[in-house]
């Protein structure tokens, strides 16, 4: 028989491997909820908190799209450089990596070398050192073999015509990012579009990348610049600017038929692949952010009214003795108190009379004045090129009392831009439209080249108005305040300007802004060309003095540059016909009536116009007081009215020309 003390153990046994059962189940029961609860509701969390900690993706800047001149030379490019970065965890002493860095870098200072050594101790997966180094750098590093450390390609943008046109092209940021001139305003343009880099952690912490999406290229921009103009545009504005002992200046020059900027150059300057280490003041573009008072070039606004709107004509008399004039209290007089008594219309500008000009403005009156100052292009940014551009100041008619229309007629209480006074002088060299300026050429996406049109903004004065002025202006420069802007060979029309700065609120007896403003050759203008001086203390503070021998020396390297025959006393051009080579003949001289001055009738003989220029036939019948309708482009080769028939004073008139096919110009041709 059993005894049943030999038992007892056994309940005992199966309450403990009951209780051992339920733990196991509550165990598993808890470890299965706890991985749902992970793998279910916080599934998205964690998986990027892993990616956090595992990968990094890092945006790959695209390459720029180059900046060229008109002729294809490079002024921007971008190159691929290596920038330095770290994956801190794989650093094991970043004291003496961070030494080890900047030592290989040379130009590291203390306080750089602290910064990268707490970028070391971050516990991120991807930090940078330092962006787009220089290649010996590069191979300093890597020669170290530091655990953590590698290299990134990047772009980075270089100038290599280093100051050429800097203000122009603007400059870029680390980040590929534009921050100032062309460089800003086309940035999403030639910026491209960026790709990804994903930056990868293993288990063993250590780190790999891998292309993601590769970058895309920024389109190229071909500009209206000309390399060499701009060169000789910088080199004759600095050599004015330290002669004068001026503050800086600006020069712009400009194809009048068309608004293309060929130059524009500002001084001080500064080198855009340093631009940090340069001031605000060095970096600004003066020719489009700084407004000043143009003085007398403004009284070609002045006077383009008046005759415009048939007020006066160039021979009308206008009294300006004594020599001041005055509007209750405020009295204004002539430069150096001179009384030039009485002259014409011509004179006046010519000898830049305050006081003729005021009257002619008076005779204008405000409201055609406002209008007048509007049409020209002033108070508004006069290119889409400019993200920068000042507006100008000018008044509105209803404010323009009599004080006020004395000051705009003689070029004072009107802030403008030389860009601004550039596109209005290309006014009268094109015969009257209003031409858009623009610096873009064209746009070369993908090798395909797409030109940006000129753009004509209106119609500002009639080509008989446009001429008039021109002729006013050619004797400013034969015999009147711009005599040495004078280019040898060649007629050239211009006007100084000579005004006082604002200083502390009231007009400086020291500081002026001094200016020339014209346009060469006279009768064919191929280049409108200002310039403009702040404060120079050096000489007699004149733009005739100051600015027109810089327009003289740019003009000059201009004309040979662009092959310009001379138009004062030419060689005669020698033409083949296109067919082959043929004996030199002398070209056709056109037949012209000897113009018959209008008697008491009012009645003139029409003159034979047939193988004139447009501009001489314009010209020609401008002197019989006669309006013009032009067709075409090139010689007259038919008229109306016919040559020989009476006409009065105040007719209408058309000339068609054509180019003549099969002739070459083998020899200077105007």
């Amino acid at each position: 028989m059993t005894d049943p003390a030999l038992h007892r153990w056994r309940p005992t046994l199966k309450r403990r491997v009951l209780v051992t059962a339920a733990c196991f189940l509550l165990w598993a029961v808890g470890i299965e909820s706890r991985l749902v609860y992970l793998q279910v509701f916080q599934h998205d969390e964690l998986v990027a908190r892993a990616e956090r900690q595992q990968l990094r993706t890092v945006p790959s800047p695209a390459k720029r799209g180059d900046i060229l001149d008109r002729n294809g030379r490079v002024l921007a490019a971008s190159a691929d450089v290596d920038s330095l970065y770290a994956v801190p965890p794989e650093v094991a002493d970043p004291a003496a990596t961070a030494g080890a860095l900047c030592s290989a870098l040379h130009d590291c200072s203390d306080a750089e070398r602290k910064d990268i050594e707490d970028r070391l101790h971050r516990r991120k997966p991807f930090v940078y050192i330092r962006r787009q180094i220089t290649p010996a750098q590069a191979a300093a590093v890597a020669d170290l073999q530091l655990e953590g450390i590698g290299f990134m390609r990047e772009s980075r943008r270089f100038y290599p015509k280093r100051e050429l046109a800097a203000h122009l092209i603007g400059y870029v940021g680390q980040e590929s990012d534009g921050l100032a001139g062309l460089e800003s305003t086309y940035d999403s343009l030639v910026k491209g579009r960026a790709g990804t880099v994903l930056v990868q952690t293993d288990a063993h912490r250590k780190a790999f990348s891998r292309v993601e999406r590769p970058p895309t290229a920024g389109a190229s921009l071909e500009l209206t610049i000309d390399e060499y103009l701009q060169h000789v545009a910088e080199r004759e504005l600095r050599a004015g600017v330290e002669w004068a002992g001026a503050a800086g200046g600006s020069a712009v020059v400009m194809d009048p038929h068309t608004g293309e900027i060929l130059a524009l150059a500002n001084y001080p300057t500064f080198n855009p692949n340093m631009f940090r280490e340069f001031s605000d003041v060095q970096r600004r573009n003066r020719a489009i952010q700084d407004l000043y008072e143009p003085g007398s070039t403004f009284k070609i606004v002045t006077a383009s009214a008046a005759l415009e709107e048939k007020l006066l004509t160039p021979d009308t008399p206008i009294e300006t003795s004594p020599g001041v004039i005055r509007f209750g209290s405020r009295v204004i007089d002539e430069d150096k108190h001179h009384n030039y008594g009485l002259l014409s219309f011509t004179d006046v500008i010519v000898k830049s009379s305050n006081v003729g000009a005021i009257k002619i403005g008076l005779k204008v009156g405000a409201g055609r004045m406002s209008d007048f100052v509007q049409r020209f292009g002033f108070g508004r940014p006069s290119s889409p090129d400019f993200k920068a551009e000042s507006r100008g100041i000018v008044w509105s008619a209803e404010r323009l009392t009599d004080s006020a229309l004395a000051s705009v007629s003689m070029g004072y209480q009107v802030g403008v831009t030389p860009l601004q006074m550039a596109a209005a002088v290309s006014v009268v060299a094109n015969g009257g439209s209003l031409m858009e300026p623009r610096v873009v050429r064209a746009v070369i996406r993908d090798g395909h080249r797409l030109p940006v049109p000129r753009r004509a903004l209106r119609r500002v004065v009639n080509p008989e108005t446009a001429l008039e002025l021109a002729n006013i202006m050619e004797a400013v420069v034969e015999r009147g305040t711009g005599t040495k802007s004078r280019v040898a060979g060649y007629s050239v029309a211009g006007k100084t300007g000579t005004a006082q700065k604002v200083v502390n609120g009231r007009y400086s007896n020291t500081d002026y802004n001094v200016s020339f403003v014209g346009f060469v050759p006279t009768r064919q203008p191929t280049y409108t060309i200002v310039v403009v001086v702040d404060s120079p203390h050096g000489v007699p503070p004149y733009g005739g003095t100051v600015a027109a021998p810089i327009f003289s020396r740019i003009a000059d390297a201009a004309l040979r540059h662009g092959g310009v025959s001379p138009s004062v006393d030419p060689a005669p051009p020698i033409l083949v016909t296109g067919d082959g080579p043929r004996l030199p003949e002398p070209a056709p001289t056109p037949a012209i009536v000897s113009i018959s001055h209008p008697g008491p009738s009012g009645v003139s003989v029409v003159p034979d116009l047939r193988g004139l220029s447009g501009r001489e036939a314009v010209r020609t019948l401008a002197r019989l007081g006669l309006s013009v309708q032009m067709h075409g482009s090139g010689a007259v080769v038919r008229q109306t009215p016919e040559p020989g028939e009476p006409v009065e004073r105040g007719g209408g008139s058309s000339v068609w020309l054509e180019r003549q096919p099969g002739l070459t110009a083998l020899g200077p041709h105007p």
